[in-house]
């Protein structure tokens, strides 16, 4: 129905539209990032434990709101009702995009370098994870490869904003866009890319050994938003990765 690299040339294509869209709202991005500084005194308390609060609320909810609003703003797509699915479910005119977005703690850089938690509902991707005792356990997803789509066959996308947070001041320190492969490409890209969880039925992204496009020529799968080249050295050491992808792009 659909050659593998046709969805590998659907998945550049709009990794490159949603960059460069949020390249081009970085000011607003920042601008909504920081609009809680306005009204800081009346959640502080509530919200960070070391002053007395029970933290009933977390920083990636605030960013997801501005996140999510300049997304649907633009009026990318059709927003589509789908139970099953990301935060950020819609179609374009070529296939069905999910986004989802993904933010961790600085004290938790390790679980945001390398690779981060997918939920079944982000992904397509069925496969087998490698477990350190050697064995393999079967990963179903709950996405499909194509959706059917009434006759109107479209492949299924999927897409992370990740954003690390310096989580004493909620400084933002770099905002990524990644692009995970469709599970039609599960032979192009190997178990490698999937990683065992914290949890037993969890599974992580393993963006790290995918940077590349495989059937592309000079096309990235990542691509770096916002890197604050001036952060601590302490946290730019465990982001060398991801800043040779900065200085790359």
């Amino acid at each position: 129905m659909f050659k593998l690299k046709e969805i590998e040339k659907l998945e550049s294509h709009y990794l490159e539209k949603f960059f460069h869209f949020l390249k081009f709202a970085e000011d607003e991005l920042f601008i909504g990032f920081q609009t809680k500084e306005k009204i800081k005194k009346d959640w502080i308390d509530i919200w960070q434990p070391t002053k007395g609060g029970k933290g009933i609320s977390s920083f990636s909810t605030g960013a997801e709101r501005i996140v999510y609003a300049l997304f649907n703003g633009k009026g990318l797509g059709q927003p589509n009702s789908a139970p099953v699915g990301s935060d950020l479910f819609f179609e374009m005119s070529k296939a069905f995009v999910h986004i989802d977005l993904k933010t961790v703690q600085t004290r938790n850089i390790g679980d945001y370098n390398k690779d981060i938690f997918i939920g079944k509902n982000q992904n397509s991707y069925n496969g087998y994870i490698k477990l350190q005792s050697g064995e393999k356990r079967k990963y179903n997803p709950a996405l499909p490869h194509i959706y059917e789509n009434s006759g109107n066959p479209k492949p299924c996308l999927t897409f992370f904003v990740t954003i690390l947070y310096y989580e004493k001041t909620l400084d933002i320190l770099n905002i990524n866009l990644l692009s995970m492969p469709n599970g039609k490409l599960k032979n192009q890209y190997g178990a490698e890319i999937l990683k065992a969880g914290k949890a037993k039925n969890e599974v992580r992204y393993k963006f790290s050994q995918a940077p590349n496009f495989k059937l592309l020529d000079n096309k990235k799968r990542i691509k770096v938003v916002y890197f604050d080249d001036k952060m601590d050295g302490k946290w730019l050491n465990k982001l060398s990765f991801i800043e040779n992808i900065y200085n790359e792009q």
